[in-house]
């Protein structure tokens, strides 16, 4: 089968191309396992994070990729839940304990990253941590929401919002626009302010309804309680923490932050941004609950994901225009025309 392949890590730029097209061997559906024959597979920052090594694989070579779509091809033994052709997907959790806390189990495994991903034609997953995929959403409007989508919904809960109070949103991609939808159906009268370094994205943010649309470093017209972030940058976290409410929690929904502004971090100031009892809380991974959880309200909506695709071959400048960053919503790999 065609897969992009990770051989090592290192910094990504326009002439770089960390991932390479390679046959390999399918792989095989092992006891409880689907074999997923794949269709999309969105393309998100962690695997950035992986190929420049701020979250490197325990092994390599690894197929990145785990915001995936596609039919189940075949059936492991003891598999009752799905049959084959089934549409499904997968997130960024691969396999976990099971537990209510499953996201911060150390039997967490990560889809692309401690097991090969979505940037293939064919992927095995347990049937635990398969999820059946609304009929509202294409195959391509789908892979968004299995990781931006779900860890959104995830970082919007831990904000601890009652209807009415007001949310930021640092950083305008493809987990934002999301989150932005989500909180005007969960929290209708909840004011969202949005904080973008692209002007372009200030505008789609405005076009989804965004009350208020600034830079980073601009101040919003009124202290938020909660701010979630979801950069790779520090400069947004210190911003947000002077933008908040007393009381208001930043929520930094991010794997990992580059290191390039970290020495910004050395202006915080105790008074300005951490005094009158603010918090700072992470979001760290997923659960299948919050995956099943998610799909079912973002149905409801339904959600309407702003995608820009791409060919398999191509997943190298998927990569390369993510870092660059200013483009409108997620990135998808196209493998199959259903």
């Amino acid at each position: 089968m065609r897969a992009m392949i990770l051989r090592k890590t290192g910094p990504v730029g326009q002439d770089v191309t960390p991932l390479e097209l390679v046959e390999i061997a399918r792989p095989d559906p092992g006891p409880g396992e689907l074999l997923i024959e794949i269709s999309t597979c969105g393309v998100c920052h962690t695997e950035l994070d992986e190929i420049e090594g701020r979250l490197s694989p325990p092994r390599l070579p690894i197929v990145p990729g785990h915001q995936v779509i596609g039919r189940v091809a075949s059936l492991g033994d003891g598999v009752s839940r799905f049959a084959p052709g089934d549409r499904v997907g997968v997130g960024w959790i691969h396999s976990s304990s099971g537990g209510d806390n499953e996201n911060l189990s150390p039997e967490f495994r990560a889809t692309g990253r401690d097991v090969n991903g979505g940037y293939a034609e064919f992927m095995v997953v347990g049937e635990s941590y398969a999820y059946r995929i609304p009929e509202v959403f294409d195959d391509i409007s789908a892979a968004p929401l299995l990781c931006a989508g779900g860890v959104g919904f995830r970082a919007l809960r831990l904000c601890g919002l009652n209807d009415g109070e007001a949310l930021g949103l640092t950083g305008f991609g493809g987990s934002g626009h999301l989150v932005l939808q989500l909180a005007q159906h969960l929290l209708p009268a909840s004011p969202v302010y949005v904080f973008a370094r692209s002007d372009r994205e200030r505008q789609f943010a405005r076009s989804l309804g965004a009350h208020w649309a600034g830079d980073t470093r601009d101040r919003p017209p009124q202290l938020l309680d909660a701010i979630i972030d979801t950069t790779p940058a520090w400069l947004p976290m210190l911003e947000g923490l002077r933008n908040l409410k007393p009381g208001g929690r930043l929520v930094i929904n991010a794997i990992r932050k580059e290191p390039a502004d970290r020495g910004l971090m050395a202006n915080i100031d105790y008074a300005e941004h951490l005094w009158m009892e603010k918090e700072i809380k992470t979001v760290a991974n997923v659960t299948a609950d919050d995956i099943r959880e998610f799909l079912a309200v973002a149905a409801r909506i339904p959600l309407r994901p702003a995608v820009q695709t791409y060919p398999l071959e191509e997943a190298n400048r998927a990569i390369v225009d993510l870092q660059r960053g200013g483009l409108r919503g997620a990135k998808v790999l196209v493998i199959k025309n259903n």
